[in-house]
């Protein structure tokens, strides 16, 4: 056998060490050290290869170090501008919760746009801090004119936000601080007319406060987990109504062993309403409920206790709802199928009402909305890398549902109305996310509501389908591109119109349908320098002045431009 001179070097440095490997070991009788033929190979190169590292190009998005839910919005923060008040109802885009973001601490924001449109912001933070998390946050956007008799439709909106928490071994003590002032024009009227109104008789404002302290845990291994919060809010609009709320917040769970634990979930408020009327509204509610794990089975048994004060259409003030929820997991980390029976009360307040509709009339009369009993299952899986498919259908059984019609005082203004029976709803929801190593996003979510109403002519301005459909796509760190397309059906409002010599109240109502929603917004936003990006915002690019509310059309295309300073 003629072997290569490499190998005779290796082989030779082997004898070498037999006599020392030899002398070291204990002698045994009737046995020899024998060297077996083989082949020994030398390799001089290796290269060590590592994955692609997954870098947050956005440097712009502070997150504070709090405790954040699996829920994940990847959409920018003001990527959509809020003064068309397109506010989808349908379920945030969900996806596995990523590492914290490096934390700059500060940056500044302005842009300019058309129809007098102003965007500033300046976010002021400390940098990532294991003692503590403190920070502001200052939001203002204004259009001088909007789509109908330019000023007459203007508005705008600010917001002040203070935060701060302290950190002390396991415990998490904050408190929050919300402040802020909108404007509003009743600009429905109706435009055939030889005058005009000036804005100022269209005018109506809403000024927010609110206040909350908590405490939670921060160790997620504890065997008592606890989120406990206490809070006030203020709401006053420009016709001298009033909403003073004190709430509080309990989220509680003791684990009992590797397979089980008990939690209590519980809610409570107080609100002193005043305009015409004053009255109070107190509402509490309490579930308690048994969770156990049966290696891929897991089941939740428990009540929902809820009362409330309201008594419009005479639904009951106290009820008892099951609480039940069946988990099974079919493939581990790839399929999980899930099924539940519940229901609850549900709080109602004209501080969260006027965010989805700031065109309601005076003296309206808000109720909490009785919701079950409600049965749902679904799916939740993730069928192949930076894949997330999600599907949920429900059907309940719904007292005191608020629907928006326009009043019939005042077409411009709308009414809070109720079905004096049931409403039961079947809601079909389905999204798909695609996400990869934070260069592209790409998701789409889908729902279906059908009401059933009894006593109502229709679901006014409760559109039956809803779509979000949204992507960002990261390029080479510099330039980050997104798009984002909701789509709304048609939905129905009212108008009424009055006999000659008959009463103002007996007027006709005529059923209308509003217009289908087709909404598209893009956005750029290049980095020029480590600290300086510019960016470019585009709504409602397919330009149509659609009515999401009966009579009052949206803005057109509307384009913002501007920069961020990152300090």
């Amino acid at each position: 056998m003629t072997l290569h001179p490499s190998k005779l070097l290796a082989l030779a440095g082997l004898l070498a060490t037999v006599p020392a490997v030899a002398q070291a070991q204990p002698t045994r009788p009737g046995t020899r050290g024998k060297i077996e033929e083989a082949e020994i190979e030398i390799v001089k190169e290796r290269v060590n290869q590592l994955p692609e590292a997954a870098r947050n190009f956005e440097k712009i998005k502070i997150s504070p170090p709090a405790k954040t839910t699996g829920n994940v919005n990847y959409t920018y923060p003001d990527f959509r501008l809020p003064a068309d008040l397109l506010n989808p109802s349908v379920r945030v885009l969900t996806i596995r919760q990523e590492e914290l973001a490096p934390q700059t601490g500060n940056y500044l924001k302005a842009g300019v746009g058309n129809y007098g449109t102003f965007l500033g912001r300046a976010h002021l933070h400390n940098t990532r801090s294991t003692t503590a998390s403190y920070g502001i946050d200052l939001n203002h956007l204004s259009s001088a004119r909007g789509p109908i008799d330019k000023q007459n439709s203007g508005q705008s909106r600010t917001t002040l936000d203070l935060n701060g928490e302290t950190y002390s071994g396991t415990t998490a003590l904050g408190a929050k601080v919300e402040l802020g002032r909108e404007r509003y024009n009743f600009y429905g009227y109706n435009r055939d007319v030889a005058r005009l109104p000036i804005a100022d008789t269209l005018k109506q404002t809403f000024s927010r406060a609110g206040i909350k302290v908590y405490a939670r845990n921060r160790a997620t291994d504890a065997q008592l987990q606890y989120d406990v919060a206490l809070g006030f809010r203020h709401w006053n609009d420009n016709f001298n109504a009033k909403e003073n709320n004190i709430y509080g917040e309990v989220r509680t769970a003791y684990v009992l062993s590797e397979t089980s634990k008990v939690s209590v979930n519980g809610d409570f408020s107080f609100i002193s309403f005043e305009d015409s009327l004053k009255y109070s509204r107190p509402f509490f509610q309490v579930t308690p409920a048994y969770e156990l794990t049966l290696n891929r089975l897991a089941v939740s048994v428990g009540a929902a206790i809820g009362y409330t004060g309201d008594t419009i259409r005479q639904a009951p003030q106290f009820k008892v709802y099951p609480a039940v929820r069946v988990g099974y997991t079919v493939t581990e980390d790839k399929f999980v199928v899930f099924a539940g029976l519940g229901g609850g009360i549900q709080r109602v307040t004209m501080y969260d009402l006027t965010t989805e509709n700031p065109w309601l009339a005076p003296n309206q009369r808000v109720a909490d909305t009785r919701r079950g009993p409600t049965l749902y299952f679904g799916f939740n899986s993730t069928p192949a890398r930076n894949l997330e498919l999600n599907a949920r259908v429900t059907l309940s059984n719904d007292r005191n549902l608020y629907f928006y019609n326009n009043s019939r005082r005042d077409s411009t203004k709308f009414d809070l109305v109720y079905d004096k029976k049931s409403t039961q709803l079947f809601n079909a929801h389905g999204e798909v996310i695609y996400n990869a190593a934070e260069k592209t996003r790409i998701g789409v979510k889908l729902d279906y509501n059908g009401y059933n109403v009894k006593t109502l002519n229709e679901a006014f301005h409760r559109p039956a389908f809803q779509s979000a459909l949204f992507a960002t796509h990261n390029v080479y760190d510099k330039l980050l591109l997104g798009a984002e397309l909701y789509t709304y059906s048609s939905s129905y409002g009212s108008s009424y119109r009055r006999a000659a010599g008959s009463s103002l109240l007996a007027k006709r109502e005529y059923v209308r349908p509003t217009d289908s929603v087709i909404d598209l917004n893009l956005r750029a936003d290049y980095r020029i320098m480590e600290k300086l990006s510019i960016f470019a915002m585009g709504n409602n690019l397919i330009g149509g002045q659609y009515e999401r509310f009966l009579n009052y059309p949206v803005k057109g295309a509307n384009v913002l431009l501007g920069a961020t300073y990152d300090f």
